[in-house]
């Protein structure tokens, strides 16, 4: 049962609701503007995680899927462009900029004569693997309300709300 100090400004919100529009049945208000408020939230620690490493949510998400791919750590831009959902204009920008940091190189693909490979530095992989540990970190300090089997459970029920999404992507 929730007690009075559990209340958030959801709670307040809903409650007007029902007062100015009785006729509306408001109760997805109770789940969703949580979690639209959640992302908020963590939205705003992930960008801290970034800066602190001094990276961006777009480079992060380069330099993660280069270091998720597993020794040496190199992909295709096209697969890379596949993996992170941009254009190839935009990954060309993007592998310039991490490029001229030092954070990837490019090379020939000694498969593919015309192919390009894209690998992550040494670099690229210490800044990487350093910003993963601290918004690991950050991301566990949001979840710690919960419990472990209270994560699982919440984890579950967003998995079971995204499959329909993800599968029409």
């Amino acid at each position: 049962m929730k007690k009075p100090s559990d209340s958030d400004e959801v709670d307040r919100l809903v409650a007007e609701w029902k007062r100015e529009r009785p006729d509306v049945d408001t109760s997805p208000l109770q789940v969703l503007s949580r979690v639209s408020r959640l992302a908020r939230h963590l939205d705003r620690e992930r960008r801290g995680a970034f800066a602190a490493h001094e990276l961006e949510q777009w480079s992060f998400d380069v330099l993660a899927t280069l270091r998720r791919a597993g020794t040496p750590y190199e992909l295709t831009p096209g697969s890379l462009l596949r993996r992170t959902l941009v254009s190839s204009g935009a990954m060309t920008n993007r592998l310039d900029r991490l490029e001229d940091a030092g954070l990837v190189q490019r090379g020939p693909d000694p498969e593919d004569r015309r192919g390009v490979l894209v690998r992550l530095t040494p670099a690229g992989k210490r800044r990487v693997d350093a910003c993963l540990s601290d918004l690991v970190g950050r991301e566990r300090q949001l979840l710690s309300p919960l419990g472990a089997a209270d994560e699982e459970l919440l984890a579950d029920l967003l998995r079971r709300m995204l499959v329909r999404f993800d599968r029409a992507d």
